[in-house]
């Protein structure tokens, strides 16, 4: 686990989980690890309260900037018959919403389905040793079950990674489970072959409205779900803030020493805000790119820069770094997306140059690396 690129939320958070689950009062719907009102403090954090438990005292950090209200509705839909689906433009922190709100309901976000063109029925909901199969007949020792069986029978929150990806006969696979809660194994017989949804089963789908005419969900499936928007980040400081925390968590596993300034991150997050909404700070009109200017792409750009000033530079993120590989993440496949990056450079950053707030002249000078 130490030498983990990535770790999931109940391993990144554990201190947090335990806390919350000795100090809450509330009633715990069957099946749950903790009461809908202690998932939502996991999720939206507990504003600076430390809870009290054998461990010692613990903050509950905020996971998630966006509106309390769509968490909410989001933990209502997961305790109800009804299964959860998280729908937005790419990179609004839709599986990161989905894999904290696993984490929180069942203590555990790991059964998880990729949504794919090659993905098949058994990877979803189970399949078989060959081995065993062919020297014993279908028996539950030859059974191999994947995230949807496991749910199931252990009442666990399963996670459907951009569904409309999937083909639509591996989409409707959900139907039986999500609205009788029953999966069948006509392999197996009497009840061997028949698993019934434990309390505490339900189904969290993300999907990205770019993709969504890829595979159209059915209208019976899309029926078993509640839909929930999720919204690009509003606020610049809480962008800015989204992006600090995520840059320096993702810098902590690389073992190296640099310096990324709050200035920077400023320039950097303003930037992509304000061609992914189409207007500066100042209501000046800029033109859109084509690709998703989200926060995610932030990231991953604050990520490059850090990465790149450490390795070829002295440890400090300049500007220049940020525009070096901004190019990459705004303009994707279409050559066309970096006269949109230029002309926001001439519209935006110019005439904050010519005032010399802060570092922006340094940033328009890098323009040289658009290209």
């Amino acid at each position: 686990m130490a030498d983990a690129i990535r770790l999931p939320a109940e391993t990144r958070y554990p201190g947090e989980l335990e806390a919350l689950k000795a100090n809450d009062s509330d009633p715990v719907p069957p099946g749950w690890n903790l009461s809908p009102r202690a998932v939502e403090t996991f999720i939206l954090g507990s504003r600076g309260e430390d809870l009290s438990w054998e461990g010692g005292k613990v903050a509950i950090t905020k996971k998630f900037y966006g509106h309390d209200i769509l968490v909410q509705r989001a933990i209502v839909s997961l305790a109800s018959d009804r299964g959860l689906l998280l729908i937005g433009e790419p990179g609004t922190a839709k599986s990161w919403l989905s894999e904290h709100l696993a984490a929180a309901v069942s203590g555990q976000s790991l059964l998880a389905v990729q949504g794919s063109a090659g993905l098949t029925e058994d990877q979803v909901k189970y399949s078989w040793n060959y081995a065993l199969l062919l020297a014993e007949g279908p028996s539950e020792r030859a059974l191999v079950p994947a995230p949807l069986y496991i749910g199931m029978r252990d009442g666990l929150v399963v996670r459907f990674e951009e569904i409309t990806r999937a083909p639509h006969e591996v989409q409707d696979t959900l139907l039986s489970c999500m609205s009788d809660k029953v999966l069948i194994v006509p392999e197996l017989s009497g009840d061997q072959g028949v698993v019934l949804a434990q309390r505490g089963f339900n189904v969290i789908g993300t999907a990205n409205t770019r993709d969504r005419g890829v595979n159209e969900m059915s209208s019976a499936l899309k029926r078993r779900f509640n839909f929930e928007t999720v919204p690009p980040v509003e606020a610049l400081d809480e962008e800015i803030k989204i992006v600090r925390d995520q840059v320096t968590q993702l810098l902590d596993g690389t073992q190296t020493q640099v310096t990324l300034g709050d200035d920077v991150l400023e320039l950097l997050v303003t930037t992509f805000h304000e061609i992914r909404e189409g207007k500066t700070i100042d209501g000046i009109k800029v033109d859109r790119a084509s690709t998703m200017m989200s926060t995610a792409e932030a990231v991953s750009v604050g990520l490059h820069s850090a990465l790149y000033a450490s390795f070829f530079a002295d440890g400090k993120v300049e500007p220049e770094h940020v525009v070096i590989h901004l190019a990459g993440t705004a303009v994707k496949d279409r050559a066309e997306d970096i006269q949109i990056l230029r002309n926001y450079w001439e519209t935006a950053v110019k005439p904050r140059a010519a005032r010399e707030l802060g570092l922006w002249k340094a940033y328009y000078k890098a323009r040289r690396h658009l290209k």
